[in-house]
């Protein structure tokens, strides 16, 4: 494949969103949120207009926009427009503590922060150590203007002003929608002329071994993706609609429900409330899409909802529309698939992408599913299975069927991490990313993701995978999800399986934990290996996640050091 092409001059904010204006599609919608429909027309005009509120706000070429909003319509153009007026964005959840919110200030040296009332308020008392850019190794200047952004609930007015008395108890904020109004909309407003390489965007890594690190890409890296993943090997259309579990903030979803759409015309389905079944389902029944972004967890909770409302004679989720959906973040147990997609119309594509590159470098695509696989690369990218002492990606390849690390080869590799250059020599190697992720594939070019290096046990002396353990455990019908980890047994680590029952009642009854507990551990032993199956198995009501949605293995070991994670309590 002939890799995609960019100019020089080069902007985000062009290729996703003003093109489409040159395209004819202005009057399109662009974003629907509750019943509010806003068009690519207006999403642009209020781009340009934040992109010259930056600018005269102070926010230099080059200088950092901490945007974090909950998934509203303002995040398009506050996205957009900082990246118009030469600025890289930084994302952050709007609903992290203040203390994270406050590390992103101080780690990433935003000039600009956008953000909703209620952030600014839980920032307020730290706002003057962070404009101080006190313990801010590497900042650009202190953080000089925070924007803030009404909140309004799905369905309501995404276009309506902060409440005055509100923003008058915040220090030095702006309302974004007052400060946009101001501008003289006659006037030729601040475009930015970026390169192709200039820094754009820092994508954070979940933090799942310390505090998130931001790779920081240039502009070019995100359209490169957008050509090669969204439009070459999905599909993606004009006459798409979009809704996503992931939130925006997630470089997961800031592709498949924003950049995406907005590449090819489509329209973007938006809820700001926190993903739920019922919140996600109610977006579904508005907005009738067509493309759906889902993570493993929420499948399995959207299946037993329908399983539910059949049960009392209802007609259970209706999916008809959707063409196809994605899934990656973590790990799609191939029985988990099978049963989604016995049920639901529209393949399930999973795949694996990263922040070191953007997003999906490998992936199922239409026609070509195999359950249990990430699919094959992604026309574009190179991938390499080598050995863990692999010191670079010339290192010879482990034979198929052996596992290795999985190194990738792509256009939209990151610059490095921000602040942590020794980190980033040891994961970035030229176009080359050392991923860190074991795989191995198969005699036909499949590829089976096997865990984090650093998750695996040894077990009796040899390597046992998590995720194998896993899915042979989703694999009984009792299991609604499970996570494994090491324990401690008289001084030898041996499997933990830490496990949600289908049935609830479940973990109401002593004699019922034990009698599941001998039949999961007999389930496992038939199928794998005896070393591999878990010594202990614990029954929970439901796994913690971090803000990506994914399951919190950290917090779990953490538990399991403290002795929260008894068998049975005592």
């Amino acid at each position: 494949m002939t890799s995609p092409a960019f100019p020089e001059e080069f902007n985000l904010s062009d290729y996703f969103l003003f093109d489409r204006l040159k395209e004819g599609r202005g009057a399109h919608t662009a974003i629907r949120f509750g019943e509010h429909a806003l068009t690519y027309d207006e999403i642009a005009a209020r781009a340009l207009a934040t992109s010259t509120v930056l600018r005269r706000a102070g926010l230099p070429r080059g200088g950092r926009v901490l945007v974090a909003l909950r998934d509203v319509p303002a995040f398009a153009w506050a996205f957009f427009g900082a990246l118009r007026a030469g600025g890289v964005v930084a994302l952050g959840n709007p609903d992290a503590d203040a203390d994270t919110l406050a590390y992103l200030l101080r780690y990433t040296g935003a000039s600009m922060l956008i953000c909703p009332p209620r952030v600014a308020l839980a920032l307020s008392d730290r706002l003057g150590g962070v404009r101080a850019m006190a313990g801010n190794p590497g900042g650009s200047g202190a953080l000089t203007r925070t924007f803030v952004v009404h909140e309004p609930a799905t369905g309501e007015d995404p276009r309506q002003r902060c409440d005055g008395a509100e923003l008058a108890r915040l220090f030095d904020a702006s309302d974004l929608e007052t400060a946009i109004a101001a501008v003289d909309a006659s006037k030729a407003p601040h475009v930015a002329r970026t390169h192709r390489d200039e820094p754009a965007i820092w994508l954070f890594t979940s933090g799942s071994t310390g505090k998130p690190k931001a790779a920081m890409h240039a502009h070019r890296d995100f359209a490169f993706n957008t050509e090669v993943f969204a439009k070459g090997t999905v599909g993606l259309r004009a006459s798409d609609t979009t809704v996503s579990v992931p939130r925006l903030f997630f470089g997961y979803a800031t592709g498949t429900n924003l950049m995406f759409p907005f590449a090819v015309g489509a329209t973007v389905g938006l809820f700001a409330e926190r993903p739920t079944p019922e919140s996600l389902i109610d977006a579904i029944q508005r907005y009738r899409p067509t493309v759906l972004t889902l993570v493993p967890t929420m499948m399995g909770k959207l299946l037993e909802h329908d399983e539910a409302e059949r049960a009392r004679g209802l007609p259970g989720l209706d999916l008809s529309r959707v063409r196809f959906s994605y899934s990656a973040g973590e790990a799609l147990p191939g029985p988990l698939l099978t049963r989604f997609t016995a049920r639901f119309p529209g393949e399930v594509y999973d795949g694996i992408g990263s922040a070191e590159m953007f997003h999906i470098y490998a992936s199922n695509r239409p026609g070509d599913v195999k359950p249990g696989s990430l699919g094959k690369c992604v026309a574009g990218y190179t991938l390499k299975i080598l050995p863990e002492d692999a010191e670079g990606p010339g290192a010879p390849e482990v034979p198929a069927g052996e596992i290795g690390v999985l190194w990738v080869r792509g256009e939209s590799v990151a610059l490095g991490y921000w602040l942590d250059r020794d980190k980033s020599f040891e994961t970035f190697h030229g176009a080359w990313c050392r991923t860190g992720d074991l795989f191995h594939v198969d005699a036909e070019g499949y590829l089976y993701f096997d865990g984090r290096a650093d998750d695996l046990l040894k077990v009796s002396g040899i390597f046992v995978a998590p995720l194998e353990v896993e899915e042979c455990l989703l694999a009984h019908d009792a299991v609604a999800a499970v996570s494994v980890i090491g324990a401690d047994d008289a001084g030898l680590t041996k499997p933990k399986a830490v496990v949600v029952p289908r049935d609830p009642a479940v973990l109401a009854s002593r004699d019922a934990r034990e009698a599941l507990r001998a039949v999961l551990k007999a389930h496992v032993k038939d199928r794998l290996a005896k070393h591999k199956y878990p010594r202990f198995l614990v029954f929970v009501d439901d796994l913690p996640k971090n803000d990506r949605g994914k399951v919190d293995r950290k917090t779990l070991k953490a538990r399991e050091a403290e002795g929260a994670l008894p068998e049975e309590p005592a």
